[in-house]
């Protein structure tokens, strides 16, 4: 049995565009930088209008986050559903993990990579969603782990959580090449770095391994 389409009210739809305009904010000029007056001026909504939506600014920063996390889920995270358990699946949500960072079609890119920067030493709300937010990602990279465990395509000594920590280090060397350095093989380097942390944990030859990506 299909679940029932639900309809956004107006208010919500209106929320949700508010949101998108915010998170472009958030993403060339950092949450800090995202303020309800920039919001106003980009959105030509009146002050009153958003504090209406978002009492004070550092809700609307809170709501932000909490809007990037519910993009990336469904265009990185739920996809991959779909692929066969197992390294296949990882190899996937590594890619659009990858993808996402590269072409999100953000101005400024990934803004939880900027967030973790300017967050990583400030206590507080803000500071504590970014943290939340990163580990609700990390806790879905070593569940792929994991099933790759179960499925015998990786050694059963594999530890998931070195592996979330490499392909997290992949990921923001790859940010940092191609937003920063320009680097056009940016994207190729990192899938090469990928096979090669594969091939360290593979229970299989390398031969099977080819075979698992096809």
């Amino acid at each position: 049995m299909t679940a029932p389409m639900t309809t956004r009210t107006k208010g919500e739809q209106t929320r949700t565009a508010i949101l998108d305009e915010a998170l472009k904010i958030a993403s060339r000029l950092g949450l800090e930088g995202l303020t309800i007056g920039s919001l106003a001026e980009a959105t030509g909504l009146s002050k009153s209008g958003l504090f209406a939506h978002f009492g004070s600014r550092e809700d609307l920063q809170l709501a932000v986050l909490e809007h990037f996390a519910q993009l990336y889920g469904e265009r990185v995270f739920v996809p991959v559903l779909k692929i066969e358990r197992g390294l296949p699946r990882l190899r996937a949500l590594f890619e659009r993990w990858l993808d996402w960072t590269l072409a999100s079609g953000l101005p400024g890119g990934c803004i939880m990579i900027s967030a973790a920067n300017e967050y990583d030493d400030r206590p507080g709300p803000i500071r504590d969603a970014v943290i939340a937010t990163q580990h609700r990602g990390t806790a879905i990279t070593r569940k792929a782990v994991r099933l790759a465990v179960e499925e015998g395509h990786l050694r059963p000594d594999t530890d998931p959580e070195q592996i979330a920590f490499e392909l997290l280090g992949i990921v923001l060397a790859t940010h940092n090449y191609r937003r920063l350095l320009g680097d056009k093989e940016a994207r190729k380097r990192a899938l090469l770095a990928f096979e090669e942390l594969v091939v360290r944990y593979t229970a299989a030859p390398r031969r099977a391994l080819k075979a698992a990506s096809r």
